[in-house]
């Protein structure tokens, strides 16, 4: 069986606290993108992972989302054999596009074969990770830790995705954390335009680390027909948002031209 593992974008993140378990309480709004690695699944004598494409490099093929979630599906009495899972990488890892996470959800989703109860969803986090509900709907809204839902605005967008050959660990960038903000104020995300007033608090650390990845940022924002730029996750993937196919697609000669060595894309939501 081939099945895909879609990426996602955070349009939004606010860090609110540091909770005791030493997992950070954020506030996101993220979505789903065409941008995704693909996954063949078959039965097999034991559990094991084959990676492959552009982006497999950086991955260990015996500890992975994958090899947790099939021991997880397991010992929970969902599946009963093992299985060799065949991922082709598309999207870059330790990038902020959920690549690993997004793998471990499909995965999950395509054995379970029904909605998740939030018991279920409670045991694959712990397993996988916090941001591991991110991936259960197309466009999600998150509060706090935990509180995660499907959001009522239907986005549609356009847009631009720049991986600047730079691995930014999600762990590593949270412990530099130094300072917390409010909640957004902002109650009427009625369109895409409505997030450009929004920030991503992990932004300025990867780029006090990480000078260029600013560059990047302005030069995506200086493109015509760009909304708002701005990093993802924990970087170092940036993104633009567009007006339309057209002018994203402008957008992406000019920063292949500028960045020839940077990976580049023109995507939309699904």
């Amino acid at each position: 069986m081939r099945i895909r593992s879609y990426s996602k974008i955070n349009l939004s993140l606010r860090v609110l606290k540091k909770l005791k378990s030493g997992i950070h309480d954020i506030e996101t709004s993220a979505v789903l993108l065409r941008l995704f690695d693909e996954l063949i699944i078959e039965k097999s004598k034991k559990d094991f992972t084959i990676f492959k494409g552009k982006f497999k490099k950086k991955i260990n093929s015996k500890n992975n989302t994958i090899l947790e979630s099939l021991s997880l599906l397991r010992n929970l009495k969902i599946i009963k054999g093992y299985y060799k899972v065949v991922i082709k990488k598309n999207i870059p890892v330790f990038a902020g596009l959920g690549g690993g996470t997004g793998n471990a959800v499909s995965l999950i989703k395509y054995f379970v074969k029904k909605k998740l109860s939030e018991k279920l969803i409670v045991k694959f986090e712990k397993k996988i990770g916090s941001d591991f509900r991110l991936f259960l709907y197309n466009h999600t809204k998150q509060k706090k830790f935990k509180k995660v839902k499907k959001s009522k605005i239907d986005l549609k967008f356009h847009c631009i995705v720049v991986f600047p050959n730079i691995h930014c660990k999600t762990k590593n960038i949270y412990n530099l954390v130094r300072n917390f903000s409010s909640s957004s104020r902002n109650k009427n995300f009625k369109n895409i335009k409505a997030f450009s007033k929004e920030r991503n608090d992990l932004q300025l650390i990867v780029v006090k680390k990480y000078p260029k990845i600013k560059h990047l940022i302005e030069s995506i924002k200086k493109q015509y027909g760009c909304i708002f730029s701005r990093m993802t996750g924990s970087g170092s993937a940036c993104y633009g948002v567009f007006k339309s196919q057209r002018t994203a697609r402008i957008a992406f000669y000019n920063l292949k031209k500028k960045y020839p060595k940077y990976w580049c894309v023109i995507t939309k939501t699904i």
